[in-house]
């Protein structure tokens, strides 16, 4: 009983709680701050600045994430890949380039009012530098969503309203009349 109702709960705040941009913390084995940025309907561009904690290097990754809703619209299961460069932080006299490499990443996210969970693994392959040639990384993603779905779209139903007028304006001045004005004979030159 009590699985069912927290299944209806769960169901009915999630189901219209979206995020279009979501930052937070990144934490597993590795730590740093992510932030996710919905470019299309079930697409993100996702951006992690992180530090190794068994690794003397820093990485910067760059993601492009599909989302595909599971249950309901607030739980998704995602997968992409990307770019990533880094920094070392040993000393020099140990002479190990920079990382730089491809990064692919699948996990499963949860959105709850303004809070975004996420839990992935997300194996990174070092074309140059770093200290191995292949990273396994797994972390927990906490975010907050900074600009919720019905914000954007608030945005997007404006930009097109006034795109409407401006065409509207464009072709009573092409016409050099008003709609209403139909009865008057178009100036010649």
């Amino acid at each position: 009983m009590i699985l069912i109702l927290f299944s209806v709960g769960i169901f009915s705040t999630t189901h219209a709680q979206l995020y279009m941009t979501a930052a937070g913390l990144r934490m597993g084995t590795d730590w740093g701050f992510t932030i996710q940025q919905r470019v299309m309907d079930k697409a993100t561009i996702e951006l992690i600045i992180q530090n190794s904690l068994n690794r003397e290097e820093g990485l910067a990754t760059i993601l492009y994430e599909h989302h595909n809703p599971l249950i309901t619209k607030g739980l998704n299961f995602y997968y992409g890949g990307g770019l990533h460069a880094g920094w070392n932080n040993e000393p020099a006299e140990k002479m190990i380039d920079n990382p730089f490499g491809i990064t692919g990443i699948v996990g499963a996210e949860f959105t709850l009012a303004r809070f975004n969970f996420s839990y992935d693994f997300k194996p990174a392959l070092n074309l140059s530098g770093g200290e191995k040639n292949i990273y396994a990384q797994s972390g927990v993603s906490i975010r907050y969503a900074v600009l919720k779905n019905k914000v954007w779209k608030d945005i997007q139903k404006e930009k097109k309203k006034r795109k409407k007028e401006e065409v509207k304006a464009q072709r009573r001045e092409e016409r050099g009349k008003e709609w209403w004005e139909v009865w008057k004979k178009k100036k010649n030159g």
